[in-house]
């Protein structure tokens, strides 16, 4: 089944929208979440470029919180995040980040070696916890390159690990408690229902049905919080980044059809938006750059509570568009 495509557009593009601190050049980002006061943004950004940036920039602070005009708060992270993959932000306001990478693969690695982790962090930036193993491992309760997390409303944690498409890598779904300790996995690689190729994004809705971005089955799965599967659909779109807000209103980031994705030529690259209940698609917002033939236009994707859409990308230029509904 093919994306929807033929959908209405209501949302204006802005660029540039947020602020960098002088002498910072924004670099790629898949990571965007909204803070708990519902309007102020959280990133992790690349480090002014994308694979090993951080790495060569150890010092550099990469998650940022902005106000809602735009204006950078604070920022933390320094040290212990390499490839800032995912973001989310828990109920309680904490800032966790999915480290997809490790630091061996700069111009001068450190010895000591970290990366392939899930981090805690408080809203002030104070270290909290950390999930896996420094600089991954490939057992029941570790993982290797861990693509995003989200934390129920119980404080359960769920993991999705697995960035590549490859036959005999790992692709599952890792759950924790609260405190961090393993309770169980679900999924492998393939493309049956219950199975992944790339399980990219996660996202809950108000009945606490997990959704997850199976992005290199061009689908989003859903699941319930003991993995079982309840549902399969195709018509969001290649998911890179999936969000779904308090109204159930589900956004999902395709930023690959057509380019990294050539066999669906004819799937428009783009911010899907519809019902996380019904699974109608009822906009789409699409690709300024229909021609790109990278990874284009939003990988990350999230809501503020006035509406206002925000999209992350990795490239080729990088940064955060915030898309309008006639809110500004």
């Amino acid at each position: 089944m093919p994306p929807v495509n033929d959908l209405p557009n209501p949302y204006a593009t802005q660029a540039g929208y947020f602020k960098m601190p002088a002498g910072r050049n924004w670099g790629s980002s898949s990571t965007v979440d909204i803070d708990i006061d519902g309007e102020s943004v959280w990133i992790a950004e690349r480090c002014g470029g994308n694979v090993n940036a951080c790495v060569n920039s150890p010092d550099t602070n990469l998650v940022m919180l902005f106000d809602k005009d735009g204006t950078m708060v604070r920022s933390f992270g320094a040290g212990y995040i390499t490839w800032p993959h995912g973001i989310h932000v828990d109920h309680d306001g904490n800032v966790w980040i999915a480290d997809g990478r490790d630091n061996q693969g700069g111009d001068n690695p450190p010895t000591e070696a970290y990366g392939h982790q899930i981090h805690k962090f408080s809203p002030t930036g104070i270290h909290l916890m950390a999930l896996g193993q420094k600089a991954g491992g490939r057992n029941e309760e570790y993982f290797f390159t861990p693509n995003d997390m989200h934390v129920a409303p119980n404080g359960d944690i769920f993991v999705a690990e697995g960035h590549s498409n490859t036959a005999g890598t790992t692709a599952r779904v890792l759950k924790f408690n609260a405190d961090g300790e393993f309770l169980m996995s679900f999924g492998e690689m393939g493309s049956d229902d219950g199975q992944f190729m790339q399980p990219h994004a996660l996202a809950m809705d108000s009945k606490g049905r997990l959704f997850i971005g199976d992005r290199s089955n061009n689908r989003v799965q859903i699941f319930d919080q003991e993995g079982k599967h309840l549902d399969t659909w195709y018509q969001f779109g290649r998911p890179s980044g999936i969000y779904i807000d308090k109204h159930d209103v589900l956004y999902s980031a395709d930023s690959e059809s057509g380019s990294i994705n050539p066999d669906h030529g004819d799937w428009l690259r783009g911010i899907r938006v519809g019902s996380a209940i019904t699974g109608e698609v009822e906009f789409l917002i699409p690709d300024p750059d229909p021609d790109c033939r990278g990874t284009c236009t939003a990988e990350g994707v999230v809501a503020d509570k006035h509406g206002n859409i925000f999209g992350a990308e990795v490239g080729p230029v990088g940064g955060i568009k915030r898309y309008t509904r006639g809110v500004k």
